[in-house]
């Protein structure tokens, strides 16, 4: 991947979800990423985290692919539990912060650049793949979700988690407010690039709602696709399986 020039200063990602856009806007807010998500959920990235974690179940001797691990803080918890963790992410401006953050724990060497679309990993190598907000920003779903059942054992997991859409009217109401007008204005004061947060929240209201996830997840064939709300929906976490005997319809 190229250096982000000086005319990317103020890029940002647009809904075509453009690789090359993705990854460069991904490099440039990389080192204050987690402190501004913090800042923006109002903290609840940590809470939503300790569910996903919850929803993996990691267990001593599993591997477990975490796509869009960004910095690592998805993937430490895992490791801590015995579990063998490869964060995978294809910004390397976040991949080169992870590392420097996480020198000396559990996943310091297991930091791997690659693409959702094109796993660099063999056939069912994995007994759970997961992904926290990063499946809303690759460019073909279907193709990423074919492409993480090739990669996990039959019998194998799927936990993605993701901004969702409330299921209240009128709080779903308000988070639309909250998304469109007051995030960007947070995001000015705290964020190196502000625009990669309006790209945030119009990415967020084009995502599907949850069933239409679930049935997403079941036709690239992964079975018994469910969801879990967290916070009055803003994020979902979606499960699935590999069958046992299932094969991949390229």
């Amino acid at each position: 991947m190229s250096q982000i020039g000086d005319d990317w200063a103020m890029s940002r990602a647009h809904l075509d979800k453009s690789p090359n856009e993705v990854a460069s806007m991904f490099d440039q807010v990389a080192k204050a990423y987690d402190f501004t998500n913090d800042l923006l959920s109002l903290g609840q990235t940590r809470r939503w985290r300790k569910v996903v974690q919850s929803a993996i179940e990691p267990k001593a001797g599993e591997y477990i692919l975490d796509l869009a691990a960004g910095t690592g803080s998805s993937s430490l918890p895992l490791a801590l539990a015995g579990a063998t963790v490869i964060p995978c992410d294809f910004s390397i401006g976040m991949l080169e912060v992870g590392k420097k953050r996480q020198r000396g724990s559990a996943i310091e060497w297991g930091f791997t650049a690659g693409d959702a679309l094109k796993l660099p990993f063999s056939d069912k190598s994995f007994d759970v793949v997961t992904i926290s907000f990063g499946l809303r920003n690759v460019s073909n779903v279907d193709a990423a979700l074919k492409e993480m059942l090739r990669v996990t054992k039959p019998g194998g997991r799927l936990v993605v988690c993701e901004f969702s859409h409330p299921t209240w009217r009128p709080f779903h109401t308000l988070y639309n407010e909250y998304l469109m007008k007051a995030l960007p204005s947070i995001a000015r004061k705290t964020s190196s690039n502000p625009d990669a947060y309006v790209y945030l929240a119009e990415s967020i209201r084009a995502w599907p709602f949850q069933h239409e996830l679930a049935d997403q997840i079941e036709d690239a064939g992964w079975e018994s696709a469910q969801w879990r709300d967290l916070t009055g929906g803003i994020v979902a976490i979606h499960r699935a399986t590999r069958s046992a005997e299932s094969t991949i319809n390229q």
